[in-house]
């Protein structure tokens, strides 16, 4: 039993740790990702992900940065409109974000040093 444990919580670490790598880059790659992205590449798991961004979408509209619309393609769903931002503007946003959770916490700082880089 204990090695099975064991087993999901390795698995599961190397899943969180590859959907980091993948998010970082991709940002790397582009140069621009949606709110999400960044969130998704600071850490954040996919459902955190969205909660954070929600959040810093209504700041970065406080800090007046509109980011580029587009089209996000995700297999065979439907294509959905999107606004992707650059690590300069996510990080104007996450300056003005005072977030409660501790994890947010370092999200957030990392989106703001990630502008530094």
């Amino acid at each position: 039993m204990q090695n099975l444990t064991a087993r999901r919580r390795r698995a599961r670490i190397l899943r969180e740790r590859q959907r980091t790598q993948r998010a970082q880059a991709r940002l790397r790659r582009r140069g621009i990702a949606t709110m999400a992205g960044h969130c998704l590449a600071a850490g954040l798991t996919p459902k955190d992900a969205r909660s954070m961004a929600t959040s810093l979408r209504r700041n970065a509209a406080k800090a007046a940065c509109h980011g580029v619309a587009g089209r996000s393609y995700a297999g065979k769903a439907p294509a959905r409109d999107c606004v992707r931002y650059t690590p300069a503007e996510v990080a104007l946003a996450a300056s003005l974000y005072r977030p409660r959770r501790t994890d947010f916490q370092q999200a957030r700082n990392l989106l703001i040093q990630g502008a530094a880089r």
